[in-house]
């Protein structure tokens, strides 16, 4: 019983300098590497963090017999040295050393100092080519230097106080156990480095797969005005063409136009507007865009039902805040080319904030296109880039917005737009009416 307990005892102080030397390695990856770029800054914090464990693995050694001390400080100093460089794995060293000291001076310094004078050139020998080395290989050397540095530091300790058997039992579980933290801590790195490699590899693809559609979509939309524009041109230079040239000249300033509001859409995407923001009385912005888009309409057949509430207050940029919902309503239009209704509200909610629904008759979306929506180079209509809708989401988000919208294919589409309202209004909104009881649940 009395063995066993020793045996618990010995493999619990252990797994403790397990979770001691791993915890280190998790805050640097987990909430330190993403926040600091400089490699000199990288370098400082990852020496101090190995430090750290060097300083706890042996402040929580694992003791036997008459005063005996284990622990696996040599892992930090070793993964130390080979990942950060010469003057990172000195300093690990003098650590170890004046850590040592403060326990007064016995053999085990002495010890110390010599098993570090004997390790570290074979380390920092090895060093440069650690780096250049595959993954494979890092893991195999850094294993080998472990169970070098264990083994030499058991022989020397041994030839100085004599060999036992409870001392080389102790000294092969200290080597087995060393010798895995090892192996486990390298290639917990090199995973972490290389899924962080990836990662970085992923979001830059992501950025170049991006421009280089928006680039595309671009350049073939803008291609296609300036083409139309170009023959009708040269059919103005024909002779005996005088009666067409009006038609001509008429289509090709719409094809212009055409051309100028793609580019506008794509400037308005690729850098937002800098405009002051201010409280926005979205009621009044509704009824302005609706009037607007009721003169767009008129040979349509379309009929507009509106629903809005005054004093919707939200902090907006007006101008841009105007852009999105013509840009939705305009959406909504189109969609019912045999003409429709389309009902247009803003309400409170119950906690307060804004929400505007905009509601049509149109042809409506699938899932499928509606995961799609608001994405460049994607839109229903024939002529169109995808960016006017895209421009909308960006401008709803940047006002702190959320937009949900919901379609049946042949039903129509409903976009729900929720805002926060702006904090100087909050006293004038109003109280007790049954359209304020709606709750905004579909966001959380």
């Amino acid at each position: 019983m009395d063995g066993n307990g020793t045996k618990m005892s010995i493999l619990k102080d252990f797994l403790l300098q397990f979770t001691l030397m791993v915890i280190p390695i998790f805050s640097y990856f987990t909430f330190i590497l993403e926040r600091i770029k400089k490699d000199r800054l990288i370098k400082l914090v990852m020496t101090l963090l190995w430090g750290a464990s060097i300083l706890l693995c042996m402040s929580f050694p694992v003791e036997y017999g008459a005063g005996a001390r284990l622990d696996i400080r040599f892992v930090p100093l070793l993964l130390g040295t080979l990942y950060l460089g010469v003057w990172p794995g000195v300093f690990l060293s003098i650590l170890i050393i004046l850590y040592r000291l403060s326990f007064g001076m016995s053999m085990g310094v002495y010890t110390t100092v010599l098993v570090l004078v004997v390790t570290m050139p074979i380390i920092l020998f090895f060093q440069n080519s650690f780096l250049r080395m595959k993954m494979d290989k890092r893991v195999m050397l850094a294993i080998s230097l472990s169970i070098g540095y264990c083994f030499g530091g058991m022989l020397f300790f041994g030839t100085l106080f004599g060999f036992s058997f409870v001392y080389l039992k102790v000294q092969l579980i200290h080597i087995a156990f060393t010798v895995t933290v090892t192996w486990f801590c390298t290639v917990l790195i090199e995973k972490i480095r290389e899924i962080h490699k990836l990662r970085l590899e992923v979001q830059n693809s992501e950025k170049f797969r991006v421009i280089s559609e928006l680039t595309g979509v671009f350049a073939h939309e803008i291609r296609n005005p300036m083409q139309v524009t170009r023959g009708f041109l040269q059919l103005l230079d024909e002779p005996d063409l005088s009666y067409k040239k009006k038609e001509y000249i008429k289509v090709s300033i719409e094809e212009l136009d055409r051309a100028n509001e793609i580019i506008s859409d794509f400037l308005a995407f690729g850098k937002p507007s800098l405009n002051t923001y201010g409280s926005v009385n979205v009621g009044d912005q509704l009824e302005r865009v609706t009037t607007l888009i009721q003169s767009f309409s008129l040979n349509q057949n379309i009929d507009f039902t509106t629903d809005i509430l005054e004093n919707c207050w939200i902090v907006a940029n007006p101008q841009k805040l105007s852009q999105s919902l013509i840009n939705i309503l305009k959406n909504a239009v189109e969609s019912m080319p045999s003409g429709g209704r389309v009902w247009i509200g803003c309400h409170t909610t119950r906690d307060g904030h804004i929400k505007i629904t905009i509601k049509d008759e149109g042809i409506g979306m699938n899932q499928k296109q509606l995961d799609r929506l608001g994405t460049p180079y994607y839109s229903l209509k024939e002529k169109g880039t995808g960016l006017g809708m895209m421009v909308s989401y960006q401008i709803i988000r940047s006002n702190k917005g959320k937009i949900k919208v919901n379609s049946e294919e042949g039903v129509g589409t409903e976009f729900v737009i929720l805002f926060p309202p702006a904090p100087i209004m909050e006293e004038a909104k109003p109280q007790h009416t049954p359209l304020n009881e709606e709750r905004n649940d579909f966001f959380t």
